[in-house]
């Protein structure tokens, strides 16, 4: 999923911020928590103002996640 990630990160950048949420490092034990991550590789898509859109666990199509962006609001 990385190589799919980073393009699109790259496509997206100054539209939408993207965040890396090390499952293995114990600092993100509160996130993980929050967020009920459950395995990897697991994303989740928020608003401008922080609020949850869509959450997706395992492989992703590249298409799927543009669809999610396309219907985000503009802030």
């Amino acid at each position: 999923m990385a190589p799919v990630v980073h393009g699109l990160e790259a496509k997206y950048a100054g539209k939408v911020n993207f965040y890396y949420l090390d499952a293995d490092d114990p600092a993100t034990t509160a996130l993980q928590k929050e967020y009920e991550f459950l395995y990897q590789p697991f994303f989740i898509l928020l608003d401008a103002n922080g609020n949850e859109v869509k959450r997706w666990a395992g492989y992703v199509q590249p298409e799927e996640f543009e669809a999610a962006f396309a219907n985000l609001p503009t802030p």
